[in-house]
């Protein structure tokens, strides 16, 4: 391939990026770890600029100013127009000859197949669903929040969580254990007061993902209002990978379905069991099992993908994270 190095990976989640350097053979030269990537937040202008320190170290410490080819998954290029402009953004750097940027969503979704064939929802901060085949054909979703159809995810779970205890405290709602575990957790006295100090933000806007694993704990316990939102959890994740299964035409092929992110990852089992028993009614032939796997290795993996580079490389990479 002429350079030392083929591929450079990059994953860049919300809340922090991961880069390797990979020559041709598929060994890992170098590694990096920087902060989260969020152009929509931030700017792209600044968003770059956190990539930037990462990727300058990884390609330092594999003693090379730049590579073959660079395969990035990024969090918030839902959309062609935003794959583009981030495209264009990353060539401009000069860190390789070419470039391919996808939703991070890939990555997961790579890392958990030996092949580029399958479904994978990412369940984390929020919900994602993407497919794919080895002709290049893809399915995927906005996943803009709730106004581009969207339901789930971290922060989904705990409002959800929060207003069903906000409705049983003062009795619009039915009752649910929820009323009393979270304010609990938050150390107040009741529902009330954590209304208020989440309001007057003495408890701060970053500490609501908390109530999440509290409703897991709740549902865990047997409150029938905690495993209702559990159950729309897991009816949605499988809504999303029949949707993407059936326009890849793999509903009546044996096909992975890939479980990532931080709420999956976790492999509650009220959340996975009910995944499992949905997709057996939906999807009989899909085969779901959970990812446990860094998604810089699905970045690395299709960078080896997009450069035809042998079978072995792809081992030897995978053998690296394994």
């Amino acid at each position: 391939m002429g350079l030392t190095a083929a591929v450079l990976a990059v994953d860049a989640g919300n809340s922090k990026t991961d880069v390797a350097v990979i020559a041709p053979d598929g060994t890992v030269l170098s590694t990096a770890r920087g902060g989260g990537f969020r152009p929509p937040a931030e700017g792209l202008a600044k968003a770059m600029a956190t990539l930037t320190t990462p990727i300058t170290e990884a390609l330092q410490s594999a003693g090379t100013p730049k590579v073959t080819h660079l395969s990035a998954c990024l969090a918030n290029a839902d959309l062609p127009v935003e794959e583009e402009q981030l495209t264009a953004a990353l060539a401009s750097r000069a860190w390789s000859d070419t470039v391919t940027v996808r939703n991070d969503t890939f990555a997961i979704l790579r890392a958990g197949v030996e092949e580029p064939r399958g479904v994978a929802v990412v369940c984390g901060a929020g919900i994602n669903c993407v497919g794919m085949r080895p002709d290049g054909r893809t399915a995927r979703f906005p996943a803009l929040g709730r106004f581009s159809g969207d339901w789930g995810g971290g922060w989904a779970l705990a409002e959800e969580a929060l207003w069903h205890a906000a409705r049983a405290a003062d009795g619009r709602g039915e009752p649910t254990a929820l009323a009393t575990t979270l304010p609990a957790h938050f150390g107040v006295p009741d529902m009330p007061a954590l209304i208020e100090a989440l309001h007057l933000n003495r408890i701060p806007l970053h500490r609501r993902h908390e109530a999440t694993p509290v409703l897991f704990a709740t549902a865990a316990e047997g409150d029938r209002t905690a495993r209702g939102i559990i159950d729309q959890q897991a009816t949605e994740i499988v809504t999303m990978a029949t949707v993407a299964l059936t326009r890849l035409d793999l509903l009546d092929e044996e096909t992975p379905v890939l479980l990532g992110g931080s709420v999956l990852a976790a492999d509650h089992p009220l959340l996975t069991e009910g995944i499992r028993t949905r997709l057996a009614t939906t999807a009989p032939k899909a085969v779901p099992h959970v990812v446990t796997a860094r998604p810089v290795l699905g970045a690395a993996l299709l960078g080896l993908d997009d450069v035809a580079a042998p079978p072995e490389a792809h081992a030897r990479v995978r053998a690296h994270y394994s």
